[in-house]
């Protein structure tokens, strides 16, 4: 699976690794463009190929009060919107198999979460829409364990999976990253570092999942230093008023220094 087989993609012979970054939920038209904007803007100095990312609906919350979307085809279309507008490839995750025909229509890659990867239908349903399918590596599953969901697409007729490791649970408040899994799982498909939600301090007695955004850099540079092919970034211009996952996204204005830094590395590690 190329990165050229990805519409509007920008900068794939730059050496680079890829980027999958934007908020983690749609809140409405006005804060994806602003956010898309200013990625854009620095992916393109910084020569990144760049997928823009919003979730349409918030399917796993941990309470019934949290905030879930505004509405299928209203943030379908934003992202859609986000696209056009910025002439960018976009990506969203789906949680139920008719979600893959429908966002299918309005986005380039699908994306499965990390506690639904084991599920076939979904799966399935995801690979025959023809799109790139990016498999978030479940948080109770070993490394190994994902060549299965990858051989999965391939069943299905496709050779368009990536898959993204989002932390494995450490007790049942911590997550941590196993590096080693980084050259496994590249050996199934190519491989992208979800950072900020491997920094998530899940099942917190108030019911918000907490994280630990401080350490994003540290856990972005050993990704790099790892060879891992992309990287996954939530960012928000403000992270402390987001209706989803506020505690572990970056700021968008800490978001071009941490760039610069990792493609100094990148650059670094292509030299070796």
């Amino acid at each position: 699976m190329m990165l050229q087989d990805i519409p509007k993609i920008k900068h794939t012979n730059s050496n680079n690794f890829f980027l999958l970054c934007g908020p983690c939920a749609i809140e409405g038209e006005d804060m994806a463009l602003r956010i898309a904007e200013k990625v854009v803007s620095i992916t393109n100095k910084l020569e990144i190929p760049y997928i823009f990312k919003g979730s349409f609906k918030k399917a796993n919350r941990s309470r019934i009060d949290s905030f879930t979307g505004i509405g299928n085809e209203k943030a379908l279309k934003i992202l859609k919107k986000v696209s056009d507008t910025f002439d960018v490839p976009t990506v969203t995750d789906i949680h139920e198999t008719s979600d893959a025909t429908l966002a299918s229509q309005y986005v380039d890659v699908l994306q499965i979460p990390a506690f639904l990867v084991r599920q076939t239908d979904l799966v399935v349903a995801a690979a025959k829409t023809g799109k790139v399918v990016n498999l978030k590596k479940g948080q109770f599953m070993s490394p190994e364990a994902m060549k299965h969901a990858v051989q999965k697409v391939k069943d299905a007729g496709s050779d368009k999976a990536w898959i993204t490791d989002r932390g494995t649970m450490f007790g049942y408040q911590d997550m941590i990253v196993d590096f080693r899994g980084i050259p496994t799982m590249r050996q199934y498909a190519p491989t992208v570092l979800d950072v900020t939600h491997s920094l998530q301090q899940p099942n917190q007695s108030v019911g918000v999942t907490g994280g630990r955004p401080d350490m994003i850099e540290t856990i972005a540079r050993a990704g790099i230093v790892n060879n891992v092919d992309g990287l996954f970034i939530e960012t928000h211009f403000d992270p402390a008023n987001a209706k989803s996952d506020g505690a572990n996204m970056l700021h968008l204005d800490n978001l071009e220094k941490l760039l610069a830094n990792l493609v100094a590395i990148r650059k670094t590690v292509n030299g070796l």
